[in-house]
């Protein structure tokens, strides 16, 4: 198991921002390259220039599917250099999501070299992989694009929850802007000028109040205020202002409802820049095998995003699940924890190898 963790190292190494595009085809090379020593078969599927690698049986048909990304959220050079101490693995994309990469490649290898010394061949493996690179830039070159290429009945986005937390749901995704337009004039003289900054709060102060939800697990509706672009001069009423929100919503909000209220409400002009659905992964007959697999596990739900949303548009169920990094993505401190690395390891090839033997039970 310790060659998962050094292929993860090797993959940190890679500074595959959205800012580096190199980088990302640098490191989509290399994951092309280990199949290719293995001997493993593999599609590249490119979408302007966002390359996504998948593994499947020649049918494109998997029973299961395992996705995972390489590419990760800009960060200075330092956390390119992968650091081990305390058990964790530090360094940008150690959790999200180089990790889920690693481990998926290394079981893929050790089942297909097993079929392979049985006399089979790819085609009798149980899983295949899809490996995207802009699941931080929202997936829509990627994941989106390549799983129409793809048919499986069960797709573990190894992208998030923990051990004990397999993720069945997460909240969709609206992004929203807001334009305040006022009149200008000199700053010694505001009674001359409409001032947009003070318009926009106003207007701010009335979309917010559509937020007010509160529990204890926050499974509702948020509002965040993110970026904020007005004035000039420090000594000049200003006439534009603008604002962006990031919103998450759940399957019990009406989402168009909310926009088509504040719009009425505001004297600004609101744009969606944005809406993603959200991820539902239904009750696919794999998710009891595996929860009995993962013994103690349960089901949750997350409130970020990740390429799952793409799941039910394709006709797939799924779920989000993964190992132990504290919370950490993005994060200066992001790391993944080496001994969960190490379960999730020995809890996907227990139900890859449940999942292989029902199979052979079946065959005439």
């Amino acid at each position: 198991m310790e060659e998962i963790i050094r292929l993860t190292r090797d993959l940190i190494r890679f500074k595959s921002m959205h800012s580096k595009p190199d980088e990302i085809r640098a490191c989509a090379e290399f994951i092309e390259h280990m199949l290719s020593m293995w001997g493993i078969s593999y599609t590249r599927f490119d979408r302007v220039n966002i390359p996504s690698i998948f593994v499947l049986p020649e049918t494109r048909f998997a029973p299961v599917l395992l996705m995972s990304h390489i590419d990760v959220v800009d960060a200075p050079d330092e956390l390119f250099s992968p650091v081990e101490k305390e058990g964790k693995l530090f360094g940008r994309g150690s959790i999200d999501d180089k990790y889920a990469v690693a481990l998926s490649l290394v079981l893929l290898n050790d089942h297909f070299q097993r079929l392979r010394n049985q006399g089979k061949s790819q085609d009798s493996l149980s899983f295949g992989l899809l490996i995207t690179e802009d699941e931080e830039a929202g997936g829509h070159h990627g994941a989106k694009e390549a799983l129409k290429e793809i048919k499986t009945d069960f797709c573990i986005a190894l992208d998030g929850g923990h051990l004990r937390k397999i993720v069945q749901k997460e909240k969709g995704v609206l992004r929203l802007k807001l334009v305040s337009r006022g009149k200008a004039a000199h700053g010694a003289r505001p009674w001359m000028g409409e001032n947009a900054i003070e318009k926009l709060v106003d207007d701010y102060v009335k979309i917010k109040s559509h937020f007010q939800e509160s529990g204890a697990e926050h499974w509702h509706k948020t509002l965040n205020f993110s970026i904020v672009h007005a004035g000039k001069s420090v000594n000049q009423v200003p006439d534009y202002a603008e604002a962006l929100f990031d919103i998450r919503y759940t399957e019990n909000d009406d989402i168009d409802e909310v926009i088509r209220k504040i719009r009425r409400e505001i004297q600004g002009e609101l744009v969606v820049q944005t809406k993603e659905p959200l991820f539902w992964g239904g009750e696919p007959p794999y998710l009891k095998l595996l929860l009995e697999v993962a013994e103690g596990a349960e089901i949750g739900f997350e409130h970020g995003a990740s390429d799952a949303r793409f799941l039910r548009e394709h006709g797939m169920e799924g779920i989000v699940w993964g190992a132990d990094g504290d919370l950490s993505q993005h994060s200066t401190e992001e790391h993944v924890n080496i001994e969960s690395v190490y379960s999730l390891y020995g809890l996907l090839d227990e139900f890859m190898k449940r999942i292989e033997l029902k199979a052979r039970l079946v065959e005439p």
